[in-house]
């Protein structure tokens, strides 16, 4: 019998991405899910669950959930006033960490909250963190006093000697809950800080099957004023870190033909984006800040190829590129993920260049300037560990029944 599904989502405030879409998903292929987001909803996503009949809780149920949320958000503010404070570089490297450190145990506190929130739903198929730290999972697991699945996405900070102490003390606590990592780069990075944290690999973004629409490119290209035969590529997403902008930046400073550019997301960095609309072969178009996901088709739908360029060595699963397999665009990515090139190695969709290589991307461009690669087909998401949401909730169930069935043996 299939049972509904409890869906925690600490980001499901931010606007784009997949974690909202992937959140809609899982929803929809479990009706009436239990769906846990105490730090807000962006409307987007609370529209697109109405139709999931998902009841979604946005306030903690219970005075020891409300204690624990409470105590995040002062943990939480106090580490944005240590970030503020601490930005110089002045100060030494311990300090500069700790606001970082609060956020962890911030973070913890609110996975603690929706976990005992989550007693709403007590027959549920599998409750889920489907945004979880990469800390502190046995305390979670402790406080929450609710076994669940954690899809660990990266390791933004590792833990100091305090909240290493944390962990250490509740570690015993870590087989109430399994930890889904999207890739094995991740999994094996954090399998060295968490040796005995049950752990599984398993893609985090959903096939939802809603490849674009002849329509949708139609309207893209109108929206943004280009022509039908004129090439485009588009840039979505923050400039993070993570990003190689600089290969970008130098790659179209060596177009020999003219080309236009759909940038999205945030933040974005205003002096690169003024030196790039005085580029003589390149249409600069813009959408700052976070985008609706009716935008983002859009932007996707205009471009002939969606650009993706990492530093090397970026093992993280790559929100972007399973967007564009599963909507049905080009890529143009680099090689920073070893595991990620194998697959799209010989695709006639992806046009792979080597990882900071600005001439490699200069004539991947010029490619896709000359002849537009071939749209991806529906067999794609799975090339790249993509599930359907129906099969991804059944797994999500199976994994819990066995966390559980171990759980109740102990």
């Amino acid at each position: 019998m299939i049972r509904p599904l409890v869906l925690i989502e600490p980001y499901a405030d931010r606007l784009g991405g997949h974690h909202q879409r992937t959140l809609v998903a899982l929803a929809r292929a479990r009706p009436g899910s239990l769906v846990i987001v105490l730090n807000g909803i962006a409307r987007d996503a609370s529209t697109a669950l109405r139709d999931t009949r998902a009841r979604v809780v946005v306030e903690p149920v219970g005075r020891m959930a409300a204690g624990l949320l409470a105590a995040s958000r002062l943990a939480a503010g106090a580490a944005a006033t240590g970030r503020r404070i601490m930005r110089s570089r002045r100060w030494p490297d311990r300090l500069r960490r700790l606001p970082h450190q609060i956020t962890l145990v911030a973070r913890c506190l609110t996975e603690a909250s929706a976990l005992r929130t989550a007693r709403l739903q007590p027959d549920a198929e599998a409750v889920v963190i489907l945004t979880a730290s990469e800390a502190l999972h046995g305390a979670a697991a402790l406080l929450g006093r609710q076994p669940h699945l954690r899809f660990v996405h990266e390791a933004v900070t590792r833990e100091d000697s305090f909240v290493r102490l944390l962990g250490r003390l509740a570690r015993r606590h870590e087989k109430g809950t399994i930890a889904v990592y999207p890739t094995r780069d991740v999994a094996d990075y954090l399998a060295d800080d968490f040796p005995d944290l049950p752990a599984v690999v398993r893609a985090f973004s959903v096939d939802d099957g809603l490849r674009l629409s002849d329509g949708e490119r139609e309207s893209g290209r109108t929206g943004f004023g280009i022509p039908p035969t004129e090439a485009v590529v588009c840039l979505v997403g923050g400039w993070w870190p993570y990003k190689d902008i600089g290969v970008i930046d130098a790659a179209l400073n060596r177009l020999k033909e003219p080309l236009h550019l759909v940038v999205a997301g945030h933040p974005l960095d205003e002096s690169v984006l003024a030196r790039w609309r005085n580029l003589p072969l390149l249409r600069l178009h813009t959408v700052p800040g976070p985008v609706a996901e009716s935008v983002l088709r859009l932007v996707y739908g205009a471009a002939d190829a969606a650009l993706v360029a990492r530093h090397p060595g970026v093992g993280k699963e790559s929100g972007l590129v399973m967007d564009a397999a599963r909507l049905g665009v080009p890529l143009i990515v680099s090689d920073h993920d070893s595991a990620l090139t194998d697959r799209l190695r010989d695709q006639p969709w992806a046009l792979l260049f080597p990882a900071g290589d600005p001439d490699g991307l200069a004539q991947a461009l010029h490619s896709v300037i000359l002849q537009p690669p071939a749209r991806p087909g529906p067999e794609a998401p799975g090339l790249l560990g993509m599930w359907p949401a129906g099969e991804q909730a059944d797994f999500l169930a199976r994994t819990f029944t066995a966390l559980t069935a171990k759980e109740s043996r102990c």
